[in-house]
């Protein structure tokens, strides 16, 4: 634990371990990638899912699973408070969701409302045959009956704790580390 109360609880070498891990049990459970769509959460699970992407490609030699952005700016329960000035970066959903299973990405599972902001968002371009949902990081602490199918690092938190996810291509590092 650093002096300011950061301590790195996954490296880069962790992160990749982690999505190479998940990839291998996404293509176990689902057999192939036939029906298979990823969408990333914005921001982080935009890359988090496009990684994933890559490495399901690499491992079915070529195969790759069509792949989405949904943005839940306008789907969160909290933006009626007047706290927040959202920013909507926008949804781009290339592909039919209609009869796919959906493999939707986020970096951090708390509370479960990320998730279900998420879920709504993707119901509004149809209805897919299943939802899975896949996270780098689970910390506990749900507010909705909400889990992960695929779980890079379970990580007990308390609720002050701050979980930072640093991927390369938005900060410069690939870490996961806990602040408080």
């Amino acid at each position: 634990m650093s002096a300011n109360g950061t301590r790195q609880v996954m490296d880069a070498l962790a992160i990749q371990r982690a999505l190479t891990r998940i990839a291998h049990e996404i293509l176990e459970r689902n057999k192939g990638t036939d029906e298979l769509a990823l969408v990333g959460i914005r921001s982080r699970g935009v890359y988090l899912a496009e990684r994933i992407r890559k490495k399901v490609q690499q491992i079915e030699g070529g195969a790759s699973a069509p792949f989405g952005v949904v943005d839940i700016t306008l789907y969160r329960d909290d933006l009626d408070r007047g706290v927040q000035n959202p920013v909507v970066q926008g949804t781009d959903i290339p592909f039919a969701v209609e009869g796919r299973d959906i493999l939707l990405v986020d970096d951090v599972l708390f509370t479960g409302r990320t998730i279900r902001a998420a879920m709504d968002a993707l119901v509004d371009f149809g209805r897919p045959s299943s939802i899975q949902l896949v996270v780098l990081v689970d910390r506990g602490h749900r507010e909705l009956p909400i889990r992960a199918d695929y779980v890079g690092k379970n990580l007990p938190t308390s609720r002050r704790q701050q979980v930072n996810v640093r991927l390369a291509e938005a900060d410069g590092v690939d870490e996961v580390v806990i602040e408080g």
